[in-house]
């Protein structure tokens, strides 16, 4: 089952307010490359959430709940519907995924701007290990 990282600012939308909330729409994606990635996810799916600008690290699983629905706001874009799943016993940082030489073809550092990325399994194994899952 493949798996994903996403990003969003935590002064915007962060982990707590999605453990808040429970479940929240993923919105306000307008890169095509992350909108593709979107469309690909299928329900069931596991997602690291990922603090950008602030932080920079990765604070806990989420789980696909809903597939990729037209953005109400703009319809060349798509939300997807995300449930808060476990945070982390120690936040990733991205010093750490980059201090690991086992995560160096990570899409987070080869593709530092993209908002939403595939994680293969074993970038998912290591980064789950390191967050003390």
């Amino acid at each position: 089952m493949p798996h994903w990282l996403m990003k969003s600012e935590p002064n915007v939308f962060g982990w707590d307010d999605l453990k808040e909330k429970g479940t929240a729409p993923w919105d306000d994606v307008r890169n095509y490359q992350a909108r593709n990635n979107m469309k690909a996810m299928k329900k069931g799916e596991q997602v690291f959430f990922y603090h950008s600008n602030i932080g920079r690290e990765i604070v806990g699983v989420m789980e696909v709940v809903k597939e990729h629905y037209p953005d109400p706001l703009d319809e060349r874009f798509v939300l997807v519907d995300m449930k808060c799943k476990k945070a982390f016993k120690k936040p990733v940082t991205l010093a750490d995924i980059k201090a690991d030489p086992r995560l160096q073809d990570i899409a987070l550092i080869k593709q530092s701007r993209l908002s939403v990325m595939p994680i293969t399994d074993k970038e998912w194994d290591i980064l789950c290990q390191m967050g003390g899952l």
